[in-house]
């Protein structure tokens, strides 16, 4: 069995490293706050992001068979009602709500 001066170390050390650990992002990311750089990607990544996620979704895509007719309405319709009502939450949601009308009912046939 360790002796407690073993014990108390390797608390301390494990109490040290989990400290370090949780401030080194906020210690990194304080010089970063003004690059021009960043602020440059947090204005153009959330758009990044959806086009490689759209593109990772539908690339296997059987665009000739009915079934692809599920995704297809619900990406137009979150597009259409995106770029009309600029409004997120009401997209996704929009779009979540047809693809699953879609794919549970008319088109699971």
């Amino acid at each position: 069995m360790p002796d407690a001066r073993y014990a108390v170390a390797a608390i301390l050390v494990a109490a040290a490293v989990t400290w370090s650990l949780r401030a080194l992002p906020f210690a990194a990311l304080a010089p970063l706050r003004a690059s021009v750089t960043v602020r440059y990607l947090s204005t153009r990544m959330p758009a990044g992001v959806m086009v490689i996620l759209v593109v990772y979704c539908l690339r296997d895509l059987p665009v000739t068979q009915t079934r692809a007719l599920a995704p297809l309405a619900a990406l137009t319709v979150t597009a259409g009602l995106h770029l009309w009502r600029r409004n997120a939450l009401l997209s996704i949601l929009a779009g979540t709500a047809v693809h699953v009308a879609l794919a549970s009912t008319v088109l699971a046939r």
